[in-house]
């Protein structure tokens, strides 16, 4: 989400910046990029697509993972690029302008791919990725126009992000029924400070052999920074999902990561990463800077003790499922 416009919102990068940023972290090896075509309202699949041609990276050598479900505003009806109508899909439900446009229905799936084909200037997109689950369509029209896109090659594989798991679980049954594609991959919302997952995605995910790749892994910057710091960048002090529940319980696990860190002499959110990386196959980590592209790539094959991860987990009780609207 860090690649786009900040009219947006005021902590994404700008084209300019986000080129040079992308520049980066493909010579440090870091060749998976992930993004929705929500994001900026298409800008920031535009902004990877050009960012592969001014640095002449060759395609194949970059994976590509992009989502569909939401809506990208129409310029024609919304020309300002800040717009944040998309994230809520209500709004486009109701407008004639943006039918099959949003949603997981085979004509909506179809318009959205050739769209974001378009603007990360490509021919296929390594992983597509659902981004909800889809109440308003049956999953056979959904399963089987991501199979037909793979079948035409315009996809290479398909992921989910965040929903319930028997949702999750009903798409994957309908695949396997049918002998269609199922999904490789699920993004959901996974952390210290964020462990409803536990409950049944990620055993579900972990029995039937589906990658866990989960969204904001440090809690939108919160488990980077010691508790007194926790909204020194603009999007953590943005973040009020993780002050909603459990807030003691949230605060008492930021110190023990803070203690763990210290001791170990380590930022603090590699204490975070060493707990998640032993736990899914990668996280997906937003970067604003090469530092903190530096510090988190310096959390690579660090582990805890079983002591310490019991320490950081102790305070945590179940909390409001969130990240599935």
């Amino acid at each position: 989400m860090h690649i786009g416009t900040s009219k947006w919102f005021d902590w994404v990068l700008d084209e300019g910046q986000a080129i040079a940023l992308l520049k980066e972290a493909y010579d440090r090896g870091i060749n998976t990029w992930d993004t929705a075509n929500v994001y900026s309202n298409g800008e920031s699949e535009r902004v990877m697509g050009k960012a592969l041609r001014v640095h002449r990276i060759p395609r194949h050598k970059v994976v590509l993972m992009t989502k569909c479900f939401r809506p990208v505003t129409d310029p024609d009806v919304d020309p300002n690029p800040g717009s944040i109508m998309a994230m809520f899909g209500e709004a486009a439900q109701t407008s004639k302008d943006y039918v099959n446009q949003c949603g997981l229905s085979r004509a909506a799936i179809f318009k959205q791919v050739q769209d974001s084909l378009e603007r990360l200037e490509t021919d296929y997109i390594d992983v597509l990725q659902i981004h909800r689950f889809d109440h308003n369509v049956p999953p056979e029209e959904t399963m089987k126009a991501l199979h037909d896109l793979i079948q035409a090659n315009k996809v290479r594989y398909i992921g989910a992000s965040s929903m319930w798991a028997h949702e999750f679980a009903i798409l994957q049954q309908v695949a396997e029924r049918n002998g269609w594609t199922k999904f490789v991959s699920m993004q959901n919302h996974y952390n210290l400070l964020y462990r409803e997952e536990e409950r049944e995605m990620n055993k579900y995910c972990n029995m039937t052999g589906v990658g866990l790749i989960p969204w904001s892994p440090l809690a939108s910057g919160r488990l980077a920074r010691p508790p007194s710091r926790t909204v020194d960048t603009t999007r953590s002090a943005q973040g009020a999902i993780y002050a909603a529940d459990n807030a003691a319980e949230s605060e008492e696990i930021l110190r023990r990561a803070h203690c763990v860190a210290e001791a170990r002499g380590w930022p603090m959110s590699h204490v975070a990463l060493a707990w998640l990386n032993k736990r899914v196959t990668a996280p997906i980590i937003g970067f604003s800077s090469a530092a903190r592209m530096d510090e988190a790539l310096g959390a690579r094959d660090k582990i805890l003790g079983e002591m310490e991860e019991q320490y950081l987990e102790e305070p945590y009780r179940p909390q409001r499922v969130q990240g599935h609207s």
